[in-house]
């Protein structure tokens, strides 16, 4: 296992979103996180990659607890994680943004022979290397979805967190998005994914961890998930 989440809990005042909750995705796998809105699905990205501390529990990554330890720290040892929010430097260009995700500062970063290629070489696998001149803010809201899967793949991370990093996209550009993921795990990466588009989870998930009210209810397969008249009823509030 690269990574091992283990009786962790984190509470908000008297709301606890996290509940003694255990999960060790398995390597090289795609594994997905789903659940009703509430169910500590981003909070429990924030845990692993040290924006918050839980109250209880452990959380390692080979071997090492990543409990206490900083974002950048994380980031270096190997996690990669995209947010919500795209967060990129919109005055700058597309070649810039990724870059500038290979370095801890703003230091001569442009002098980094190395980091060119690796730059170029993400842009191309994301589709965007025609437009790494052109400043990130006039990109369409596909191409920054891509623009910020690409700052993280220049990384060179083993295990990506995404989420949600699929809201939004068009129909041929979902396939793009599902076809690079794949190409990452093929390449061995490991990657855990929040997502609400069931079509995606369904196509592209090797396991699916299904949390409700802060713990794994469920861990199986696609098909094990899915038929589950139970979780369908907690997903939904419908029968299957």
């Amino acid at each position: 296992m690269t990574l091992e989440i283990s009786g962790v809990r984190k509470a908000f005042g008297g709301n606890v979103v996290i509940s003694g909750t255990t999960l060790a995705p398995e390597k090289g796998l795609i594994t997905s996180l789903v659940g009703p809105n509430g169910a500590g699905k981003t909070t429990l990205f924030n845990l692993i990659t040290g924006f918050l501390r839980p109250d209880e529990g452990e959380i390692r990554y080979q071997g090492r607890s990543l409990i206490g330890l900083k974002p950048q720290k994380i980031t270096a040892m190997g996690l990669a994680r995209s947010f919500q929010s795209l967060r990129l430097f919109t005055n700058m260009t597309v070649f810039e943004n990724v870059l500038v995700s290979q370095e801890n500062s703003l230091r001569p970063w442009q002098r980094n022979r190395q980091h060119h290629a690796n730059a170029e070489a993400v842009l191309k696998r994301v589709g965007l290397l025609a437009k790494r001149h052109s400043p990130a803010a006039d990109l369409s809201y596909a191409e920054k979805k891509f623009l910020s899967l690409a700052r993280l793949m220049a990384l060179g991370a083993q295990l990506y967190l995404l989420d949600e990093p699929a809201s939004g996209l068009d129909g041929p550009s979902r396939v793009a998005f599902q076809q690079l993921l794949r190409s990452l795990q093929e390449e061995g990466h490991t990657i855990l994914l929040i997502e609400h588009n069931l079509d995606i989870v369904r196509e592209v998930s090797d396991r699916i961890a299904f949390l409700n009210q802060g713990v794994v209810a469920a861990l199986g397969t696609p098909e094990e998930i899915f038929s589950n008249q139970e979780l369908t009823q907690i997903y939904f509030g419908i029968s299957a």
